[in-house]
Parts: C-alpha cells; sequence; structure tokens
C-alpha cells in the first residue's frame, strides 16, 4: 500500500494519507492506472491528487 504524508484540508495540518484501491498502480477507473484518489488516514477527507481524467460529461460541458 502507497502511503505519502501531506497536508489534509480538513484537519490543516499534515497527515499519511493512503489511497482506498491499496496501490498507486492499479487504479480499475483510469486507462494509465495511476490512481488520483487519496484519503486522509486521520479524519477520512478525500483528496484528489495528481492528474484528475476528464470524463464524457466533462468533455461535452467544454465550449470551443
Amino acid at each position: 500500500m502507497t502511503v505519502i504524508i501531506r497536508r489534509c484540508p480538513d484537519c490543516g495540518s499534515a497527515h499519511t494519507l493512503g489511497q482506498h484501491h491499496g496501490s498507486a498502480d492499479r487504479c480499475p477507473d483510469t486507462a494509465d492506472l495511476n490512481c488520483p484518489e487519496w484519503y486522509c488516514q486521520r479524519c477520512g477527507a478525500a483528496l484528489l491528487i495528481g492528474d484528475v481524467p476528464a470524463g464524457a460529461a466533462a468533455v461535452r460541458g467544454r465550449v470551443a
């Protein structure tokens, strides 16, 4: 399991973050398997870190 330490916006200080899928390179929700979904292991706040894939709904909403 990958663990990083980063500032949690809900706690207001640095805490360890974990991943829901258990490993940074095993995300079933992205094509490259790099998961942007993290959570604070102290309070459970969800965080998106790194590149977040755009879904079809987000692409349709763009104005060119």
